[in-house]
């Protein structure tokens, strides 16, 4: 038998090729979901953080955040979703077990990154909006924050690469990801190398396509930056 032949065998003839698309739509969902949770955790505890530094009435809410943060990022991932799964959400469905807890675990490293970025913006634009009439959390809002995220974008794609590979372990508590669908795929079929070699395939042409389009976004928005720059000096 051929490679091609044993590939539409395994695949077509089969009726197989269901489990990669369910795999694939499964795996898609789950990084998107948990990377949504994941920048409003991060965002919610990066945002905490700023205001309670100085303000010693806020300790605790610094102190819980550091708490969540450590925790979270001191678990492994796969340790995290059993947790979720047999412990914290006895009988819910496996996709929104992975998404909650991906997510979860993805904003305790994006509140580090929109820290990162919230002190990346001059302190002087805090001053300007107080000046201004605004509050500190309009400020944050309506000036530092939309800065703080035009400098992250980057970062926040890299986090979605890095969740698209970290759902491959979602297949441990029953979720059909595309690393499940290769296993049982390979289970039922006897094919120990196509399956895998396949899934392999699509995840590379995803971190692909997915790198290359966050190198176009980056480059669009240093272009949109300088033109800004032009126009306020002239």
């Amino acid at each position: 038998m051929s490679w091609l032949e044993q590939l539409h065998k395994t695949f077509i003839a089969s009726g197989h090729y269901e489990w990669i698309i369910e795999g694939f739509l499964n795996t898609i969902k789950i990084t998107l979901g948990a990377l949504a949770i994941g920048v409003v955790i991060g965002s919610a505890v990066a945002v905490a953080k700023f205001f309670s530094e100085g303000a010693p009435s806020m300790r605790w809410v610094s102190v819980l955040c550091d708490f969540y943060v450590t925790v979270i990022r001191g678990i492994p991932v796969v340790v995290l979703l059993f947790i979720f799964f047999f412990v914290v959400m006895i009988g819910a469905d496996g996709v929104t077990v992975a998404i909650l807890t991906f997510g979860i675990n993805s904003g305790a490293y994006m509140a580090e990154v929109v820290r990162s970025g919230i002190n990346a913006v001059d302190k002087g634009q805090m001053e300007a909006g107080r000046s201004l009439g605004l509050s500190k959390l309009q400020t944050m809002r309506k000036i530092i924050f939309p800065q703080a995220i035009r400098n992250i974008l980057p970062a926040i794609g890299n986090e979605m690469i890095a969740l698209l590979k970290e759902t491959s372990v979602a297949g441990y508590v029953g979720v059909v990801d595309l690393t499940r669908a290769g296993n049982i795929i390979r289970n039922n079929t006897f094919d120990a190398i196509n399956p895998l070699l396949l899934v392999a395939l699509v995840y590379l042409v995803l971190v692909v396509g997915l790198t290359r389009l966050l190198k176009v976004f980056e480059r669009k928005l240093a272009k949109n930056e300088d033109r800004i720059r032009k126009r306020d000096l002239h």
